[in-house]
């Protein structure tokens, strides 16, 4: 009887250890599937953000291909150039007080550095273009120490559309700076301001035929 019981257990014993087996297999199956899951999820959720990144990318460079298309025009046409450019250059070195910048057109020929498509203002020193349009605006400075100069700050702000600041420093002589912008500009004067610290900078200059105003028409 009692060897009977023995086989009894033996038995249940290994009955449930086969159903303990079969559930370990369940489990591992199981955690294998939401393993399997999670990857993909990941794999997919990546390849989102790729395809989002290709995305803004490809819109940022539609975006300026218009503009770069347009400065090649005014490269490769002379008559787009003419019309749709102007070109002012300094015509007052000093840089005592604030003050408006003294700009002039360039004469060349029978023509003027000033396009059909502006109108200038020897007076008032202002530029105003005929069309509201992209604009590309930029300007050159070119700034001569001439005799023991002390560092201070020259900031040039061409109408709201550009502002160019220029550290000067004690120790140099020359200093050179160019600043642009790509804008949105209506049939209004543009007039560039000359902004200096308190007491000015006597013995800094402005070099005239290094230092102007360019605008021309993107679109």
């Amino acid at each position: 009887m009692g060897h009977q019981n023995k086989q009894v257990d033996v038995e249940s014993l290994q009955g449930g250890g086969q159903r303990r087996g079969r559930c370990l297999d369940a489990c591992l199956v199981v955690s294998v599937l939401l393993l399997f899951v999670a990857v993909a999820a990941v794999a997919v959720g990546g390849f989102m953000a790729v395809m989002e990144l290709r995305s803004q990318l490809e819109a940022s460079r539609l975006k300026l291909e218009p503009v770069g298309s347009k400065l090649n025009q005014v490269a490769d046409n002379p008559t787009f150039k003419m019309q749709n450019f102007a070109y002012l250059e300094a015509t007052s070195g000093q840089l005592t007080s604030n003050s408006t910048m003294r700009l002039d057109l360039i004469k060349h020929g029978d023509g003027t550095s000033v396009g059909s498509n502006f109108i200038f203002d020897s007076e008032q020193h202002s530029l105003t273009p005929k069309q509201e349009g992209s604009f590309f605006v930029y300007i050159n400075l070119h700034l001569t120490c001439i005799f023991n100069c002390s560092a201070g700050l020259l900031r040039v702000q061409v109408g709201d559309k550009l502002t160019c600041e220029v550290e000067l420093p004690s120790h140099s002589r020359t200093v050179t700076k160019k600043c642009w912008t790509v804008t949105w500009m209506e049939r209004k004067k543009l007039i560039t301001q000359i902004m200096v610290p308190n007491g000015g900078l006597p013995y800094w200059k402005l070099e005239l035929t290094d230092t102007g105003l360019g605008v021309f028409l993107v679109d």
